[in-house]
């Protein structure tokens, strides 16, 4: 992979802004170079997967998904941060195939660790607008990916270029959900499960930095609040207030709690800078800050939020292009997002 533009980030110098000075104590490390790939070295596409791909078929495509992926989003902003989480698990499962939209027993999309994704009748909107524009066209799995883009940059965030022509998956099972991480995986695992995906660990803190906005359900936390590692008491490297506060959100396991208490509906590097204040919500989130792989990135997060967006939109990229499925004798346009084409 070429990379491009080296960005020399030194962090503790006393040019530093001065909300980064407020917040963090200066440990005496010295923080490391970050080398930022520009979106335009990716050719992970190769002949398969571009920008052009619907330019005859079906123009106008993305003018559509923007559209309907607004009219939602105005009706309910949180479902910017549902469309998120949707394309994460569907990509984290079998690749980027729309997967996670077949509703059938058995299905990823009937699995536990999906109980709670959202997004699902947006897309079933976009499908149904382009199938009267474009039938059997336009695949579920791109109109997600897509959607994924738009929500992100409705919520404020970075815009980056996606590349079309993937195909939807034939298969979906519900056991293979437990390769989605559930906010309580040691770093370990999690840099594992995105090298399997073809992403490093750069990718792994940025694209955690989604947990700028949505939220979590408290039943994932309750163990931290409550009965750390079986000890009867609280998590010790959660902040003492932010504990207080927790325990006051989470009264039920049914209640949630926003990922980033400090500014939930922006999008924006905030997550980063409440992690070394330990205000992390999930353990994952936690680790991030506390392990010697990940913590220099973190840092490196929280004091320059343009790399962030930047980055985001890179990683962003990248998650998209994950095993998907190019090959006419590969997988289907779906003409309904929630169920195979008939025989």
């Amino acid at each position: 992979m070429k990379w491009g533009v080296l960005l020399v980030l030194i962090l503790a110098s006393a040019t530093a802004v001065s909300w980064a000075e407020k917040d963090f104590e200066d440990d005496g490390e010295e923080y490391p170079s970050l080398e930022i790939p520009q979106l335009k070295d990716f050719s992970a596409f190769g002949d398969f997967l571009t920008y052009g791909f619907y330019q005859k078929s079906c123009p106008g495509v993305e003018g559509i998904i923007h559209r309907k992926v607004k009219q939602w989003f105005d009706k309910d902003n949180t479902i910017a941060a549902g469309l998120l989480r949707l394309h994460f698990h569907d990509c984290v499962v079998r690749g980027c195939d729309g997967s996670i939209l077949l509703d059938y027993e058995g299905s990823e999309r009937r699995a536990p660790a999906s109980k709670t994704l959202r997004g699902f009748e947006v897309i079933d909107d976009i499908k149904a607008e382009l199938e009267k524009k474009c039938p059997k066209t336009v695949s579920c799995a791109d109109i997600l990916t897509a959607a994924a883009r738009e929500a992100t940059v409705l919520m404020g965030g970075p815009y980056w270029m996606v590349p079309y022509g993937r195909r939807d998956g034939v298969d979906s099972i519900a056991k293979e959900t437990e390769l989605v991480p559930m906010g309580i995986e040691d770093i370990t695992s999690l840099i594992e499960l995105y090298q399997s995906l073809g992403l490093n660990v750069l990718d792994l803190v940025v694209l955690s930095g989604a947990h700028t906005i949505g939220r979590a359900t408290c039943g994932v936390v309750q163990e931290r609040l409550y009965n750390y590692s079986a000890t009867g008491k609280p998590d010790p490297s959660l902040n003492p207030k932010y504990l207080n506060f927790l325990r006051r959100k989470c009264r039920w396991a049914t209640d949630y709690a926003d990922l980033d208490a400090t500014t939930p509906n922006k999008f924006d590097n905030a997550y980063y800078s409440n992690l070394p204040k330990k205000m992390g919500l999930l353990s994952s989130d936690a680790a991030l800050y506390t392990d010697s792989r990940t913590s220099p990135i973190v840092k490196a997060l929280a004091y320059q939020p343009s790399i962030f967006r930047h980055q985001f939109a890179v990683s962003m990229a990248k998650l998209g292009n994950v095993q998907v499925l190019t090959d006419l004798f590969e997988g289907e346009i779906r003409t309904k997002c929630s169920c195979r084409n008939s025989p």
